[in-house]
């Protein structure tokens, strides 16, 4: 099936200009691992109403997406799910420190959480954070070593036990230790986890953006999986930059703020929510606000203080996420 067809190519293109396109009629877009669907509509846009340009997308967990780009992948843009990620590129020397601020809402164009996937008739009647550590329920959800999706799990899931637990420390890394207890399998990134509870049907529940629960639902059918989104999720921001050290190099920041811009228009917001993605654009998301379920949202800087303090306590080595994954 086509997005499980995507699922093994780490590269993907949208070619319609000649194969001596210049650099400034042609950007790689390098994004995170679960997009590959979401991209491929909007490349066929922005190009519809750019005949001549040609975008290339690179798909992986944006952490090693970001490693790439300092290795030498000469991505125009990146289209990341964590904004620490774009922070490494800005460490580097890739990226401007001010970045958040070339585009609205501090350069992130739309949001999502994590959100729960279960199946037909959810038989293990899943409802909430608290019941993905019982005994009986095995959970899907990708190494958040290695994907930025599993990170906001990782989060979100630590952000509850924080709340159910009055921030009793030793009781939230306990259940935290049992979550990961309950994860028959790591996959590197979040399209591998789609597959492993998808085709090889493992698991009871998967945890992945809302947005990758809409497109299972979509494509595989609505009577075979249903969705749950829990009474409390991590607000998932979709940061995007300029990789000012390429465009330089290929002459191609036009192209590529042309690009990212066209994420923000009216069309755009429309590509992204009916991907199910949650838009900024206010006309937009009322347009499809039936698409979306209530759900409260915290913040990593309400909850953790920001994602300078994330790195530091829980995803530095020997931090907080080190101690409780081990050596799964």
């Amino acid at each position: 099936m086509r997005r499980f067809l995507l699922a093994g190519v780490a590269l993907v293109g949208l070619v319609t200009a000649p194969v001596s396109a210049s650099a400034a009629d042609k950007l790689l877009n390098a994004s995170y691992d679960v997009a590959r669907e979401l991209f491929v509509a909007v490349n066929e846009a922005f190009v519809a109403a750019n005949p001549g340009i040609t975008i290339d997308q690179s798909h992986a967990g944006t952490s090693k997406q970001a490693r790439a780009i300092v290795e030498g992948l000469e991505a125009d843009v990146v289209t990341f799910n964590q904004v620490i990620d774009i922070d490494f590129l800005v460490k580097n020397g890739f990226v401007s420190d001010d970045w958040k601020s070339d585009f609205p809402h501090e350069a992130s164009p739309f949001y999502s959480l994590p959100s729960f996937l279960v199946r037909a008739g959810n038989p293990k009647k899943i409802k909430d954070w608290n019941d993905l550590v019982r005994d009986d329920v095995e959970v899907i959800f990708p190494n958040p070593k290695t994907s930025g999706n599993a990170r906001y799990t990782y989060l979100a899931a630590f952000a509850y036990a924080k709340e159910a637990f009055n921030n009793d420390e030793a009781k939230v890394k306990e259940f935290i230790t049992k979550l990961f207890d309950n994860v028959p399998v790591f996959d590197t990134g979040g399209r591998a986890a789609t597959t492993t509870f998808v085709e090889r049907e493992i698991g009871d529940v998967l945890i992945t953006f809302e947005s990758e629960t809409t497109g299972i639902r979509r494509e595989f059918g609505e009577d075979k999986f249903d969705a749950v989104v829990p009474s409390v999720s991590l607000l998932a921001e979709f940061p995007v930059a300029i990789v000012d050290t390429v465009v330089d190099k290929r002459e191609s920041r036009d192209l590529a703020k042309k690009y990212l811009d066209f994420l923000y228009t009216p069309e755009g917001q429309k590509i992204l929510a009916a991907n199910g993605n949650r838009v900024r654009d206010e006309a937009v998301a009322a347009e499809f606000k039936d698409k979306f379920p209530e759900v409260r949202l915290v913040t990593v800087e309400d909850v953790f203080g920001g994602w300078e303090k994330i790195q530091a306590e829980h995803f530095a080595s020997d931090g907080i996420l080190d101690q409780l994954y081990g050596g799964r």
